[in-house]
């Protein structure tokens, strides 16, 4: 099993920055991917921004496209979620996850993200 350990959120105005982490423990030798999802109050939930863990290969949703940054360190078993410009639309619970057998199978507890305007 993956572990992981959201920090980082909390209220911010609008065109502020914010940078999210999230620390993996445990089997992170099975990590086939990391990301961050988020849900608004009566929302489906998105998935934000992805990394693969053995390329550099990233993904991103359209609505924080150059807007957002994933990166990750290997070393230290973490990822982040640089986020730039924020808006009032990307108030939500934001998630940390990982993928084990291309499955998002290991979930975070999750870090409020509070965008005023």
């Amino acid at each position: 099993q993956v572990q992981l350990v959201e920090s980082g959120g909390g209220l911010v105005q609008a065109g502020d920055s914010l940078r999210l982490s999230c620390a993996a423990s445990g089997r992170t030798d099975t990590i086939y991917a990391m990301g961050w999802f988020r849900q608004a109050p009566g929302k489906e939930r998105e998935q934000v921004a992805a990394v693969m863990w053995s390329s550099h290969h990233t993904s991103y949703a359209d609505s924080v496209k150059g807007r957002f940054t994933i990166s990750k360190d290997k070393t230290k078993s973490t990822v982040s979620l640089e986020m730039n410009n924020l808006k009032p639309e990307d108030t939500a619970v934001y998630t940390c996850a990982s993928k084990y057998a291309k499955i998002w199978a290991y979930w975070g507890q999750g870090t409020q993200v509070t965008v005023s305007s």
